[in-house]
């Protein structure tokens, strides 16, 4: 049937863009739930060409999940959806199966239809146990109610942005059809900055970078990063729980995009030998009442103290957290100093093999960047992670500040190593529960087994296939 035929609903970039910065305004300004939730309902209501609402979470792993509800249906049972968690993977058990999805209506997002289809909309979904109480294993969920413990206490706010890179490799799925003689072929050779106007690589981020404003991001540069092939869009900060979804979405639109152009956008920290892998480095600060409590202009490198005490803390406790920050066999491939990796438990302003960096920055900007993440954190996991971690995480008693950021320590470089500190910690447990820190653990420790114990120089089949973001439910139960 043709399009036209369908009248299903179509916006132009410039109408989305000025919708979604509208949503996320609302939520920022901390528009009510049943506000949001009346005025969504009505919207739906009223609009005659939209067909479906994509209702989206994620797991503890970080894969991304999405159901679509036809419009009319959801209309009569938004107060009543429900999904099989045993089906996911390490989310719950058989004897827990039925789960409820709750809709955050303030994360409602109108979608380009060129990527997503047309007449379509976009929602994150909370999930609840069956007597309506939340899901320990919904890490957004308990990323949004550390956001209003912030907010109660002192109008605090977290400020999140970051900087995602990934790599454009040839064919569709190149990721699941990974051979080791093979591995995966460059679209581009350009490097840091460099790329032809009109080359592939140009084309999929000038493509990517329309639909991102579109969504909302708040886009501000894009360029080709510097291995072959590799590409970063960086865009504003915002609330950690809007900085998180944005990082699903932004995932989700390289995987689209590039998919639709022959290619594939891959996300693994390390899917190339020999040049720099794929970070995300994790920019943060802490607001209240407007004002940017990690500023001090005669601060050491402009940050206050409770800055550095966030700072001091992290660092305190970062083979504990190891595990979160870089959760695969790939992602300690890219934990390798000859490769400017990020692999020093230490701060510093300006090197960059540091775990924790200290941006030359003024009130508004002052935050510090966390460079020791893989692309592949699940984002609500993570930033949970940190920010409680940078609030509450244990000090050293035995160490000073000062020689807690300057000593020259190591993060884990397997990720057997990073499993025996995350096992070992009671901070980590504390942190997610024991349940939670149980079922990361486990997963972890099934990909591990599935790989060779030692990463070698080159990379293996068994760490991409088994990868949480590449295999599915089929590949992994042939195990």
């Amino acid at each position: 049937m043709s399009d036209s035929f369908k009248s299903l609903s179509e916006f132009s970039y410039a109408e989305l863009e000025e919708l979604n910065l509208e949503a996320k305004d609302k939520v920022l300004k901390r528009v009510k739930e049943d506000q949001l939730q009346e005025h969504y309902l009505r919207y739906l209501s009223d609009r005659r060409d939209l067909k479906a609402v994509t209702v989206a979470f994620t797991d503890l792993e970080g894969r991304f999940h999405m159901l679509d509800y036809d419009k009319k249906f959801l209309l009569k049972s938004y107060e009543n959806l429900t999904f099989d968690g045993s089906s996911v993977r390490g989310f719950s058990m058989v004897r827990e199966s039925d789960l409820r999805l709750h809709i955050d209506w303030g994360s409602f997002r109108w979608l380009p239809s060129d990527v997503f289809g047309a007449g379509k909309m976009m929602v994150f979904g909370l999930i609840k146990a069956n007597d309506g109480s939340m899901y320990d294993s919904d890490l957004r969920g308990h990323l949004i109610q550390m956001r209003e413990a912030l907010w109660t206490k002192n109008q605090g706010v977290a400020n999140v942005a970051v900087e995602l890179e990934g790599f454009l490799f040839n064919g569709i799925n190149a990721e699941q059809n990974f051979e080791l003689n093979g591995g995966f072929e460059f679209v581009s050779g350009g490097g840091y900055y460099h790329s032809l106007p009109q080359d592939p690589l140009r084309r999929f981020i000038d493509r990517f970078a329309e639909a991102q404003r579109a969504l909302g991001f708040e886009n501000e540069k894009d360029h080709p990063e510097v291995a072959p092939s590799q590409f970063e869009l960086n865009f504003s900060y915002s609330d950690a729980v809007i900085a998180a979804d944005q990082i699903q979405l932004y995932k989700l639109m390289a995987r689209q995009i590039a998919n639709s152009m022959g290619m594939t956008a891959s996300f693994l920290p390390k899917p190339v030998a020999d040049i720099n892998g794929n970070g995300m480095h994790t920019n943060m600060s802490i607001s209240e009442k407007g004002k940017n409590v990690f500023y001090d202009a005669n601060g050491q490198d402009g940050l206050s103290q409770e800055g550095w005490n966030f700072v001091d803390r992290i660092l305190n406790n970062a083979n504990d957290i190891c595990l979160v920050l870089n959760p695969s066999v790939n992602a300690y491939r890219r934990l390798d100093p000859a490769y400017e990796a990020p692999n020093q438990i230490k701060s510093s302003a300006i090197d960059r093999t540091s775990m924790i960096r200290i941006p030359l920055a003024n009130e508004r900007s002052a935050r510090i960047e966390v460079r020791s993440v893989g692309p592949d954190a699940s984002p609500y996991l993570l930033l949970h992670t940190l920010l409680k971690t940078g609030m509450e995480g244990p000090m050293s008693e035995t160490l000073d500040s000062e020689t807690r950021r300057t000593r020259t320590r190591f993060l884990p470089d397997n990720i057997y190593d990073a499993m025996r500190h995350f096992k070992g910690s009671e901070f980590a447990r504390g942190m997610l529960g024991e349940q939670n820190h149980q079922k990361f653990l486990e997963l972890k420790q099934a990909a591990a087994d599935r790989c060779p114990k030692l990463l070698g120089a080159r990379i293996k089949t068994p760490e991409i296939i088994f990868h949480h973001e590449v295999t599915n439910q089929y590949l992994w139960s042939q195990f």
